[in-house]
């Protein structure tokens, strides 16, 4: 957008100065500074001078002004500023966050610079390439821009239609139920995304962490390497639909390389990740990291970022319906409250806000108090236990919905609760809310009847969250529905409403035992799956049938772990153009 139409768009007039961007702090990059304003401030003293480096230090400065006034545009015109889920390419490296913590030495030891022995490989931003990946050429996958509007731009991935027939392979891999098949298709195409993602899955679930990491991480340097020339992981304006199952995996990619930092001790950075994914298409949010983003910003002590999304959101959005939010974000003003860089009034602000924002947050979701103490191995008082308000009635009367939200939030942040000046802090309002109950104050009765009227069913985005989450708590409340269908490691939940650029050539089974087989395979991958639940109890030659499909069940799960330990990639013909756009029929 040139800066005369952004004037235009401001009611500016020509020749005057560009408007303050309303003090906008977008971050360290210095968008969104005071005009003629550098970062060591005004000049002093002194003429200023013509010569060349004054003039380039003045362009630098109109960048960033002009920066700064486009991002408030986008603002004004989506209605809601960009920067809550802005991307700074620097946060995206793990090793930044590390060295804050550990310093560089630590990190990086007595590494020296390390020699391009295999020039071929593309620097990227999401992960970086190792030496031990198979070289990477030309995989089929490419990025379209689709639209431009309202200042974002809408992009998808796209097969080639040699891509398309490894997608298909590797789907009759998968229904082959030998993995053989899986690792053999991946020794000749080692960037095929789908099938990088499903053996990562499988590693997940033998516990062999750092092959499941490694293969996500090199899922995603597939994906960068395809992208488009103006897609952007940084500006916060660049969508991709859900809906388009080429898509899938890129958000997939991304959610289980944030899981994998988050465990890592690398919160900020999985902070960063949890953002990108958020501005793919934050109105419909596939993933559902809002209920994520609040514990992210809790562990990094991004407590500002996280009250100013509250602040910002609350009002379109409703942040204080879900559990996570109604109790994170008075944690997060409490946590404000004991920093000591803050002005007086600041903390009684902080202070007051939280209790608030935590009676309510009790209030509305009362059966979150008693799990949450359990995990955290403190007993209530008397008064507490004998109360009916937070008894067990209130877990037992909520909606399933509801307990599936509760369940992921008290299984997630529940060691952030431990402090003890914490507890104390939630001590004291709890006996508020009680007397508050007591006296049958009108939000009591309020904030019930939304409770049932609210929470009927989760929406599938939820879900969807719910598998990813890998919490047993959680995903034990997922309704029947949900649990009874095939759950695909590489595209759990697809939406109902898909946009189906290409289709698989229909294939026949010769039995039904096949497809139950299949369907057994894939909910074997569900936590809270047990071999038992599908076995009739009714005589010892069924459950005998039941513990042998289980030890081959194992057994298969054994030597998928021994193969991928084992694997060789073959290198395929070297590309002299690594780099380029692959060719189109």
């Amino acid at each position: 957008m040139s800066r005369r139409a952004l004037r235009r768009l401001r009611g500016e007039q020509r020749g005057q100065e560009p408007l303050e961007p309303g003090g906008l702090r977008l971050g360290p990059e210095g968008a969104g500074e005071e005009p003629g304003r550098g970062r060591r401030g005004p000049e002093r003293g002194g003429p200023v001078s013509a010569n060349k480096p004054r003039k380039k230090k003045k362009k630098r400065k109109n960048k960033r002004t002009a920066a700064g006034e486009t991002l408030l545009a986008l603002g004004l015109i989506l209605g809601s500023f960009p920067h809550l889920y802005l991307t700074f390419s620097r946060n995206l490296n793990p090793e930044t966050e590390l060295k804050r913590y550990f310093g560089a030495r630590a990190v990086l030891g007595d590494q020296r610079p390390r020699q391009r022995q295999r020039p071929y490989i593309r620097s990227t931003w999401l992960t970086a390439p190792k030496n031990t990946w198979p070289r990477y050429s030309k995989t089929g996958i490419a990025m379209r821009l689709l639209e431009t509007g309202r200042g974002v731009q809408h992009f998808t991935f796209e097969h080639h239609r040699e891509y398309q027939q490894v997608q298909f392979r590797f789907l009759d891999a998968v229904e082959s139920l030998d993995p053989n098949n899986i690792v053999l298709l991946l020794q000749m195409n080692p960037y095929h995304v789908d099938s990088l993602l499903q053996l990562s899955e499988v590693c997940r679930m033998q516990e062999d962490q750092e092959m499941a990491r490694d293969l996500v991480e090199r899922a995603l340097y597939s994906l960068e390497c395809a992208f488009h020339p103006v897609f952007s992981l940084t500006s916060g304006t660049c969508r991709l639909d859900y809906r388009r199952p080429e898509n899938r995996a890129f958000y997939l990619s991304l959610f289980k390389h944030m899981i994998f930092l988050e465990k890592r001790g690398c919160p900020r950075t999985a902070l960063e990740f949890c953002k990108l994914i958020l501005s793919l298409d934050p109105e419909n949010d596939p993933l559902c990291v809002l209920l994520l983003i609040d514990l992210l910003s809790l562990r990094a002590r991004e407590y500002a970022f996280l009250t100013r999304m509250f602040q910002e959101w609350e009002g379109h959005r409703n942040l204080s319906q879900l559990p996570n939010f109604a109790f994170s974000v008075p944690l997060a003003y409490f946590l404000l409250s004991q920093q000591e860089e803050l002005s007086e009034a600041e903390l009684s602000q902080a202070w007051e806000r939280a209790a608030h924002l935590l009676q309510h947050a009790l209030i509305m979701f009362p059966s979150v108090l008693m799990p949450l103490l359990d995990h955290c191995s403190v007993q209530p008082d008397s008064r507490v236990t004998s109360h009916s308000f937070f008894g067990l009635q209130a877990q037992i009367s909520q909606p399933p919905a509801l307990n599936q939200l509760v369940s992921l939030y008290v299984g997630r942040t529940h060691s952030l609760w431990k402090d003890p000046a914490i507890m104390a802090w939630l001590e004291t309002n709890v006996h508020e809310v009680l007397r508050r109950v007591d006296t049958s104050e009108p939000v009591v009765e309020e904030f019930a009847q939304k409770r049932k009227v609210r929470y009927q069913s989760a929406p599938r985005n939820i879900s969807r969250h719910v598998i990813l989450s890998e919490l047993k708590e959680a995903t034990a409340a997922l309704p029947l529905e949900v649990t009874s269908q095939p759950l695909m490691g590489f595209d759990p939940l697809p939406p109902l409403d898909s946009i189906t650029s290409y289709t698989r050539p229909e294939r026949y089974f010769s039995t039904s035992d096949s497809c139950f087989t299949l369907s057994l395979f894939f909910r074997s991958f569900l936590p809270n799956f047990t071999l038992q639940g599908e076995v009739r109890q009714d005589g010892a030659e069924e459950a005998g049938a039941g513990q042998d499909l289980n030890q081959g069940v194992n057994r298969l799960m054994a030597a998928m772990r021994d193969m991928l330990a084992n694997i060789q990639f073959q290198e395929p013909p070297r590309d002299e153009n690594p780099d380029g756009d692959a060719d189109w029929d």
